[in-house]
């Protein structure tokens, strides 16, 4: 019982740390992306969406030549006393990076369905480009980021290969639900555990999605006083 909660309290702590550092920076990017035009634009918005479609593996080699102990990033970390490699903090880099593109897609969108024609009328009015922000794009955004946070948190609930390969597997310190289900399931004795450890994780999921429905449906009667459109 000490193993499974141990292994359950991880998982919930490296997916809400991944959470707090993908959200905002996904929050800033969606927005980048979906009002502003650039050079590099469109780089931009491929770099951010390959661990969506690169192989986890993948994802955790470039974290671990980044900030490996022997990487550029990690080597300049290290005299600050700051490391990513084998530890928790390394976990939530790891789901945090892989769940990113899921987290600044339905934020991006939700600021791409900002009517133009509004947003000229306010300028019109005389509202500077932070009051137009605030009146108009960051409540048009939050349907959007509700559906991020849920689709991130579930991914970085459930990652798996970019975690075991940039921190390993180690009980106590990097050991999340799936890794442990891969762990446990190599072994002949331990069923039980990997069926606790499956209905865990679904039932994480499912409460999660559940309550971005319900906190969906109550923005969308805040805002517009509408039945909200579901986004997951």
């Amino acid at each position: 019982m000490a193993e499974f909660l141990t292994i359950v309290g991880l998982s919930l702590k490296v997916a809400l740390f991944a959470l707090i550092w993908a959200l905002p920076l996904g929050f800033v990017l969606g927005y980048v992306l979906a009002t502003k035009r650039f050079f590099g634009r469109r780089l931009l918005s491929v770099v951010v969406m390959m661990p969506l479609v690169m192989p986890p593996v993948v994802t955790g080699l470039v974290l671990l030549y980044a900030f490996g102990p022997n990487g550029a990033v990690g080597q300049l970390l290290a005299p600050l006393g700051i490391s990513f490699a084998f530890n928790a903090a390394g976990a939530a880099l790891a789901a945090g990076l892989v769940a990113l593109p899921l987290i600044v897609r339905p934020i991006r969108l939700s600021f791409e369905h900002v009517p133009k024609d509004l947003d000229e009328a306010l300028a019109v009015a005389g509202l500077t480009p932070w009051q137009r922000f605030i009146t108009l794009y960051a409540p048009s955004a939050l349907p959007g980021v509700v559906a991020g946070g849920v689709l991130g948190f579930a991914k970085a609930l459930g990652e798996f290969g970019a975690t075991i390969t940039f921190v390993a597997n180690i009980p106590g310190e990097t050991q999340t639900l799936s890794l442990a289900i891969h762990s446990a399931l190599q072994a002949f004795d331990q069923g039980q555990l990997v069926l606790w450890l499956c209905l865990v994780s679904i039932g994480i999921s499912g409460l999660a999605i559940w309550g971005s429905e319900f906190l969906l449906s109550w923005l969308e009667r805040r805002l517009t006083g509408r039945r909200a459109v579901r986004h997951v």
